[in-house]
């Protein structure tokens, strides 16, 4: 492979810190909303769910959801810019998810909180202009 027909990616120094730590709140909500899809999956096959149909629908449903935030977050790092609009979805999503959470109350209400800070520090770490000038260059920057 020559230099000339290297993927053009980034070099890990030039990425910013809230590109990084969006990319990896993405990732990881992805893995976890993939990882609730497998369980899903285990406890129709198992019989812990009395509904077989609709554990293994759901499972399959949520691993496939999980997929595209894991899909985000690797294109991210990657420095590829068709990541970003994937991944401030995903962590949107969790401010109304964190909203039902919270509104259940108790230990719920705990995790709710956690999720919606989560969602919240995603969106800001991905739409930082640091962010935004490493994935689309900077004002000026195009062909002269």
């Amino acid at each position: 492979m020559t230099a000339e027909s290297a993927p053009a990616t980034a070099p890990a120094t030039a990425r910013p810190v809230p590109l990084l730590v969006g990319a990896a709140l993405t990732a990881l909500e992805g893995a976890a909303m993939a990882g609730w899809g497998v369980y899903n999956l285990v406890s129709g096959f198992t019989g812990a769910d009395a509904d077989f149909g609709r554990a293994e629908l759901g499972g399959v449903v949520l691993l496939l959801m999980g997929l595209l935030p894991l899909l985000a977050g690797r294109a991210l790092l990657r420095g590829q810019r068709w990541g970003r609009s994937p991944a401030v979805l995903t962590n949107s999503i969790c401010l109304p998810v964190a909203y039902y959470m919270w509104q259940s109350g108790g230990a719920m209400a705990a995790v709710g909180v956690a999720v919606g800070l989560l969602g919240l520090v995603g969106i800001g770490t991905l739409l930082n202009p640091r962010v935004t000038a490493v994935l689309y260059g900077t004002p000026g920057d195009g062909p002269q």
